[in-house]
């Protein structure tokens, strides 16, 4: 398994509006806390509740990520505290 960089590539929302204001920037990679984990994407999706936040209709839910995406797939990379049913190295929850 590779090594997890302190950096990605994330497509954010700059400002309310159509496609165009998605943008990619470069964050720091999160570290999963208590009960969560860490994915390493290798596909995402776009749905509904993500349209909306695009819009800036749907604000994204206290201590949730400012970041649309909410479906995606990939490999689990790190394991907070507290995970008991996904371990590094294997596919993402569906």
């Amino acid at each position: 398994m590779d090594k997890i960089p302190e950096k990605m590539t994330a497509i954010a929302i700059v400002e309310p509006g159509g496609p165009l204001v998605l943008k990619p920037e470069r964050r720091d990679v999160p570290k999963p806390g208590n009960g969560e984990i860490l994915i390493r994407v290798r596909a995402a999706g776009v749905n509904r509740p993500d349209v909306a936040q695009r819009k800036g209709t749907y604000p994204p839910p206290p201590g949730a990520s400012d970041l649309p995406g909410l479906e995606a797939a990939g490999e689990v990379v790190a394991v907070g505290s507290g995970a008991k049913r996904w371990r590094s190295g294997t596919p993402s929850p569906r």
